[in-house]
């Protein structure tokens, strides 16, 4: 197999050089900082997420206030005594994007972060301890274990709320077959992902680059991204 070093010297060919290519990359938070915040961002972020999936993001953004005011600046405890009828209210409230499925993903979401800061002492501190050469797995738990968490959405969640993790988007995935790893075109098996893993963390020890920026210069070196 390859070194990363291939990878990188063509990601930085098709972007203008190494000063562009790294002034492009995306950056990751401590571990500290990610368990010190607070479960309202976490649960916020995470139905931004959910809303964003399969939709025009700028729509969302746009009306994230009205987001933040019906679900009650995503209090976790206020969130958790609303009645099956009040979350149907919410539903049809004018001010966030009615989408019933999406609501009550956000209400399960509710009950299963709460259950896991009860476990860790909070959401962000789960966070920060589950160690990176396992991404699949928290991947494979939020899907598993949280509501509409699955495909992309749980990944780009992740990396929204600055936990050091890979996106496996069509570009990266690209990257890695012609990298010479046999998977398939939507990776999502055990084997697969298995493989996966275990390449991001070799180059993770071969670079010390974090695992957001070796995905994003994969993607970079591939694809029709160029500059």
């Amino acid at each position: 197999m390859k070194s990363f070093n291939t990878i990188l010297k063509r990601a930085s060919e098709r972007k203008g050089g190494d000063d562009s290519l790294f002034g492009m990359l995306p950056t990751s938070v401590s571990q500290q900082e990610l368990a010190e915040r607070d479960d309202r961002f976490y649960l916020s972020m995470m139905t931004r997420r959910i809303f964003q999936a399969g939709f025009v993001w700028k729509v969302v953004d746009a009306k994230w206030g009205g987001f933040e005011d019906v679900f009650l600046g995503f209090n976790i405890e206020d969130l958790m005594v609303g009645s099956t009828e009040e979350w149907e209210e919410k539903a049809r409230d004018v001010r966030i994007i009615r989408h019933l499925q999406k609501v009550f993903a956000l209400r399960h979401n509710v009950f299963y972060m709460n259950e896991v800061s009860a476990q860790y002492g909070s959401y962000g501190v789960f966070l920060a301890e589950w160690p990176e050469d396992d991404l699949i797995g928290l991947y494979g738990h939020l899907k598993k274990t949280g509501k509409r968490l699955g495909g992309m959405t749980g990944p780009y969640f992740l990396a929204s709320v600055g936990k050091d993790c890979f996106l496996l988007t069509r570009d990266v995935v690209l990257c890695l077959q012609d990298y010479g790893l046999d998977i398939s075109d939507n990776p999502t098996s055990k084997r697969d992902l298995q493989r996966v893993q275990q390449v991001f963390t070799d180059f993770h020890a071969e670079t010390d680059l974090s695992y957001r920026q070796l995905s994003a210069i994969m993607a970079f070196s591939i694809g029709e991204n160029r500059i």
